[in-house]
């Protein structure tokens, strides 16, 4: 399959009239400037092989190796002719990565490869990219010549035993040498530490010395935004490994929480920030903060929210707008210690996985910020009803539900109704047919159900299933249908005269969506059946 490394073209690309060089040179381009990656030429996109008859030519890798130097700036390639196993030959393009430089095309143009896609870097964007490519060789350089003996030994031998028992290793990892172990997870270069090396296994003063070793604080606010305690850690004692569990340990906060009953004599826990959504966040600020840059990790803890700000910007091609969806490593070798230690879900999975248990405990999803300097993401703590927590659990109990599925499941029990538009905003997808993907089997088992077509689509649970939830099952004005919710519009302005949409929506009820009402405003000034004056948050309605 093609990834973020790995590239098909059809071989017909080149030996047609007029062969499309700048597109081959741009995908190199994109490459270079990522990790570096193979371009197989001659296999088709929903092939694995080549065909079996085909044959290269042979002045055809020299010439793309030439064709490559003349339209492209410092990239570096290997061009071979091979032979698959059905020997179908091909051509393997081997794309170098630009450790140092910055890739482009000869007429100025600068891409990057984002997931199996090639993107073009905006101007804006050329600064990120400058300051992101000494992040991508941070972790394997070797810089102090701290020699493996004079690491901190009691964090190397844990390092090794964690490694032999974690369930996520596979078997021919774990029977290596322990100095093929410390090569293959890069924490070695040689005899020496590398800087992920001394990250991990170094000695309290080689941390210290490295550019930048994280330093993380905790500070709670009261209601008045007045700062009421601090804990640091700040002495660089710590691997990552030890100080997630640290702070996890040392933070009492993290224990309080609700409880709520199951049944006749259950009871359960629901805290006000689950264990593992805290510990995720804080493995992905670890993991996927830049090293090279100075910044201290805050955990901001108010009496509603928690908020960690991370130093740094999101790695070019992820936004907040995407982030659960695309997965970009900036530290690729700690991403994958972190994954086979078990303290992170797998690449591209840890936000499906904080939407999902945020969703199961009727709470909003996490917020992400990209501000100048730092990402920021929130957690709210408020449960929207205790009676969503047990609809969505009477739920799984009854069907196998999907990861999805119980993310869509919560935020509509949560909205009760929502509006495609705004499901789309929150699940980060752009059509129709994205979202249906996302609902699965909730609209083929009827739990879901639609009405309007559309951006004006509306999702919301079936009543049949609210029976039991006597929160869920209330009368809400939230499915109003568009003529019934035309009607009240126009009695609401019959009886009170010249009005904004605000005002309108704080007295018919605020539980309508307010797109809702505006849509419906649009459509009556355009029948003539009300009038609007002014622009924007200024306009006014009347009869």
């Amino acid at each position: 399959m093609e990834n973020q490394i790995f590239e098909k073209k059809s071989l017909q690309t080149l030996l047609s009239k007029n062969p499309d060089w700048r597109e081959l040179a741009r995908d190199c381009v994109c490459l270079a400037n990522a990790r570096g990656g193979i371009i197989a030429i001659g296999i088709e996109n929903n092939r694995d092989l080549p065909p079996t008859d085909q044959i290269i030519p042979d002045d055809l890798p020299e010439t793309i190796r030439k064709r490559i130097s003349e339209l492209c700036i410092n990239v570096a390639v290997k061009v071979s002719k091979e032979k698959a196993n059905n020997r179908g030959e091909w051509i393997k393009i081997e794309v170098l990565p630009s450790q140092s430089t910055i890739a482009s095309t000869t007429d100025g143009q600068y891409y990057i490869r984002i997931a199996d896609h090639c993107k073009p870097v905006l101007p804006d964007e050329l600064s990120r990219l400058f300051t992101d490519k000494p992040a991508y060789v941070w972790e394997t350089k070797v810089v102090q010549k701290i020699r493996i003996d004079q690491c901190d030994q009691m964090k190397l031998n844990q390092f090794l035993t964690d490694i032999r028992q974690s369930p996520r290793v596979s078997p021919f990892i774990k029977e290596k040498s322990d100095e093929e172990q410390l090569s293959y997870y890069f924490l070695t270069n040689g005899p020496f530490l590398t800087n992920l090396g001394v990250l991990w296994t170094g000695k309290r003063d080689q941390r210290a010395n490295l550019l930048y070793a994280p330093i993380v604080q905790f500070i709670k606010y009261d209601e008045q935004h007045r700062k009421v305690r601090k804990e640091v850690w700040d002495d660089f004692s710590m691997n990552p490994k030890e100080l997630i569990e640290d702070i996890w340990n040392k933070i009492p906060e993290w224990k309080e929480g609700v409880e709520i009953s199951e049944g006749i004599l259950g009871r359960r826990i629901i805290y006000h920030y689950n264990e593992n959504v805290v510990r995720e966040l804080l493995a992905n600020a670890l993991v996927h903060r830049p090293y090279t840059t100075r910044g201290d990790i805050f955990i901001n803890l108010y009496p509603d929210r928690l908020e960690i700000h991370n130093p740094g910007l999101l790695p070019l091609g992820v936004t907040p707008h995407n982030i659960l969806h695309q997965s970009v490593k900036r530290n690729e070798h700690l991403t994958k210690i972190f994954y086979d230690l078990g303290l992170m879900e797998r690449e591209g999975s840890g936000y499906d996985k904080m939407y999902e248990i945020q969703s199961s405990e009727a709470k909003a999803v996490p917020e992400v910020e990209e501000g100048n300097d730092r990402v920021t993401v929130t957690l709210h703590k408020q449960i929207k009803s205790v009676d969503i927590i047990r609809f969505i659990e009477e739920m799984k109990k009854h069907f196998y539900l999907t990861q999805k599925e119980i993310i869509c499941l919560g935020i509509i029990a949560q909205h009760q109704s929502i509006l495609a538009t705004e499901f789309s905003s929150i699940l980060q997808t752009h059509n129709d047919k994205q979202i249906k993907n996302w609902l699965g089997k909730l609209l083929e088992l009827n739990i879901v159900k639609t009405k309007g077509r559309t951006k004006g689509t509306e999702y919301f649970i079936n009543p049949e299933y609210l029976t039991k939830t006597e929160n869920l099952k209330k009368t809400s004005l939230k499915h109003i249908e568009y003529h019934r919710l035309e009607a009240l519009v126009i009695t609401d302005l019959e009886r009170f005269g010249r009005s904004s949409s605000k005002q309108i929506h704080e007295r018919i009820g605020k539980e309508i969506p307010l797109r809702k009402l505006r849509r419906v405003l649009i459509l009556l000034s355009k029948s003539g059946k009300i009038q609007s004056k002014g622009i924007t948050r200024d306009r006014i309605y009347f009869i």
